[in-house]
């Protein structure tokens, strides 16, 4: 990738030239205390992060929302069972985790409050961003108030490079970036390549989901020099993998960068938890890996794994990492327990992709990952499946357009290391009636009496 390096190198030095180099600077906070204790399995702590509550009242207007009410709505006691978040490794609730966030908040209360380039990076952000570095395989870390922002930072930096060697005018568009990007790529990627359309910094192909025949066609009629893929590694809706073997071919042969959006695999994939690129064994063809610590971390914030280069080049360019507050220091030392939990902790890792095979195997459907997308058709019939799941106990909202297309309305099921074998067999009892056709008479039976 010496193509890009050169660039980069060359974005960095008219930044500089115009004393726009931009670099953070920690301030010196106390060391996060000794090592917290790990446990060998789950703890009572685990149900707190998929046993949830709503009050009657919620409940039964949630409910008569779809018109249905009735003697059996007085039964309901609104305890839930979650089947809907992103805590995949259960570290949201662990003691560990909050402990971090307790004993930060008592030393420093939110700590400094401003952006990382003025004066809200601290040695706590500077230790998350090595730890993330280590755990990516990757030179360096950015770390970011979220993963939308995160990706709008990459998407933003990569169209400056763009402008800055354009030096004053606007880049002819041989000049600019070629992006690729998966048709179901996540929002943020969407709209940060709909920014570089409007800047005319970049252009825009969208290949059709994980089709890698179209991506070769599209890649191979592209004239312009500077391509980059961007794909999201673990799809949030569909819960497929990107086809990482065919993406590394694929880049050995154009030269493209290699843009990933890990904030699915991040913590779940990979012996060590590096994500889907170590799942996949190559961690070493990712040029930058998007994550997010919101999900299998159980805390808040994003991050971007990359070289030093790419990292100044963003925190000098990446406008929503540059106007965004830091994160507070308690929730980043919630971020430093959990990551270090993670790595003690490998048995919850076990523990969810258990629970895929168990998932599989009482359903006979074809899943991949702990995201699990049961497509019903209409947003009525989601409405009415997110209904019936309610009043049986679960947590699993339907999803809809926007977020997906219309009349592919579907029940997202996600699995975490807290869960236990009971609660995924009375889900899939719950979910009869929209399973395969191989369920179809237990569907109509048990449709009939809804």
């Amino acid at each position: 990738m010496a193509q890009w390096d050169a660039l980069v190198d060359a974005a960095l030095a008219r930044l500089e030239a115009r004393s726009l180099l931009r670099a953070t600077r920690p301030i010196a906070l106390a060391p996060p205390p000794a090592a917290p204790e790990t446990f060998a399995g789950p703890g009572p702590w685990d149900r707190a992060a998929v046993e949830i509550r709503f009050d009657r009242d919620t409940l039964h207007q949630w409910l008569a929302e779809g018109g249905e009410t009735g003697e059996q709505e007085e039964k309901l006691d609104g305890n839930l069972i979650l089947f809907s978040g992103n805590d995949y490794m259960g570290l949201s609730s662990h003691p560990a985790v909050r402990e971090a966030a307790v004993k930060a908040a008592q030393e420093y209360g939110m700590g400094p409050r401003g952006s990382a380039l003025i004066c809200g990076y601290t040695t706590y952000h500077k230790l998350v961003e090595e730890s993330l570095a280590e755990l990516k395989r990757k030179e360096d870390c950015l770390l970011c108030p979220t993963g939308f922002s995160a990706n709008m930072a990459v998407m933003t930096a990569l169209g400056s490079i763009s402008s800055l060697l354009a030096a004053g005018r606007k880049p002819a568009e041989d000049e600019r970036i070629a992006i690729f990007s998966d048709a179901l790529n996540h929002a943020s990627i969407i709209d940060g390549i709909r920014l570089l359309e409007r800047q005319q910094e970049a252009v825009v192909f969208v290949y059709k989901h994980c089709d890698m025949f179209h991506l070769d066609f599209l890649l191979s009629s592209c004239s312009m020099e500077k391509k980059v893929v961007v794909t999201d590694s673990l799809f949030s809706m569909d819960g497929d993998f990107a086809p990482f073997p065919e993406l590394v071919k694929l880049r050995r042969k154009y030269g493209f960068l290699l843009v990933i959006d890990d904030a699915h695999g991040t913590l779940v994939c990979g012996e060590n938890g590096g994500g889907a690129a170590e799942l996949f064994e190559c961690e070493n063809d990712i040029d930058i890996s998007v994550g997010t610590l919101s999900k299998a971390a159980g805390c808040q914030g994003g991050f971007i794994a990359c070289s030093t280069r790419w990292k100044n080049l963003i925190q000098s360019r990446g406008r929503s990492f540059i106007f965004s507050t830091a994160l507070p220091v308690p929730v980043v030392a919630s971020v430093h327990a959990a990551l270090y939990v993670s790595r003690k902790e490998r048995w919850r890792r076990s523990a969810v992709w258990r629970h895929v095979q168990y998932f599989a195997s009482l359903t006979k459907v074809d899943i991949t990952s702990p995201i699990i997308s049961i497509v019903v058709g209409s947003e009525e019939a989601a409405l009415r499946a997110g209904r019936h799941l309610l009043r049986s106990g679960f947590h699993v909202t339907p999803i809809r357009p926007p977020t997906v297309p219309p009349n592919s309305c579907r029940l997202r099921v996600t699995l975490s290391a807290s869960h236990s074998s009971d609660d995924i067999k009375r889900l899939v009892d719950a979910l009869t009636p929209w399973l395969p056709d191989k369920y179809a008479e237990q569907t109509y039976a048990t449709l009939s009496k809804l």
